[in-house]
């Protein structure tokens, strides 16, 4: 009987109680001069609308590591990869533990940055195409792979994002979700009936006219990893099929991405400010920009895919 006692006073002191599940109303404060809010109840993050102490003890409780991939090929990698990761260790998921998975074409290139703690960066080859809308297409069939191999393993979050593109704030806890999508900062005041969709029937693609809610940016997507698995499975599935057909959609994989948000509603949407072009007029609504995109220099890096 002492020993039952003895051993259920131990088992007192080695368990902790289980911690409240977060709620939206917890951090979420959507400004009323805005719609912050999808039809589908997701939260639309803008600047303001989030108290970051209260995920920030949340998160104290509940350890995570959060993945971030970014493709690095051809002179992609010399152009922006050095910038791209030189400012994710300085703002991307700061006081979290926090894996950068490189996906490149030439090892050799690769920039030797020295991390923050609890930061780790993993370099894996992939295989070279011979133009950049393969390049950009096929992203999604290799990100499957690595995270039906290991990544699913080793994070309990994962970003995929473009390499031309620099942190410019702290982008945190805020921005974590099951499925985690973009709005374009082109055309998040649009219509959707004036978004560059995908209008070929034929694609896999295809959105009618009339129909869609938001115009998402393929530069960055998210979630948990079984959720960024259905996300670039069904995209590369699409694309596959898309290739048989000798159909080819009109944003490539973004094309595909937005079909995939039209038939499963993210769970969490970035407003603008968490990918912003500079040669956009700044407007009210773009208080505090996350990330802004790099100089683009298309004639130099696409032309060279295959050097």
């Amino acid at each position: 009987m002492a020993i039952t006692k003895k051993l259920q006073r131990m088992y007192q002191c080695w368990s902790v109680p289980p911690q409240p599940e977060l709620k939206l109303s917890d951090w979420f404060f959507p400004r009323a001069s805005m719609n912050a809010t999808t039809h589908w109840s997701a939260p639309v993050v803008w600047n303001g609308t989030y108290k970051e102490e209260v995920l920030e003890k949340y998160y104290a409780n509940h350890k995570i590591t959060v993945g971030l991939t970014v493709f690095a090929v051809g002179r992609y990698i010399e152009t922006y990869l050095f910038n791209f990761i030189l400012s994710a260790n300085n703002y991307f998921m700061v006081g979290q533990r926090v894996v950068i998975y490189v996906l490149t074409d030439n090892f050799s290139k690769v920039p030797w940055i020295e991390l923050s703690p609890l930061r780790t960066i993993k370099v894996f080859e992939i295989k070279r195409e011979k133009r950049w809308q393969d390049v950009s297409m096929m992203r999604m069939k290799t990100i499957s792979e690595h995270v039906v191999d290991h990544i699913q393993y080793e994070v309990d979050f994962l970003f995929c994002m473009d390499v031309d593109q620099v942190f410019m704030q702290k982008y945190g806890l805020e921005t974590l979700g099951e499925s985690v999508a973009q709005l374009h900062c082109y055309w998040y005041n649009a219509h959707p009936i004036d978004v560059p969709y995908e209008r070929n029937k034929l694609s896999e693609a295809y959105i009618p006219i009339g129909k869609g809610d938001f115009y998402y940016h393929a530069a960055i997507f998210g979630g948990t990893p079984m959720q960024v698995l259905n996300i670039t499975r069904e995209c590369f599935k699409g694309i596959m099929i898309d290739k048989k057909n000798n159909v080819e959609a009109v944003w490539h994989d973004e094309s595909h991405l937005n079909k995939y948000f039209f038939l499963h509603k993210p769970t969490k949407l970035l407003s603008p400010e968490y990918s912003w072009d500079h040669h956009l007029s700044q407007t009210d609504d773009i208080r505090a920009i996350k990330i802004m995109w790099a100089l683009k220099h298309y004639e130099f890096v696409r032309a060279t895919q295959n050097v």
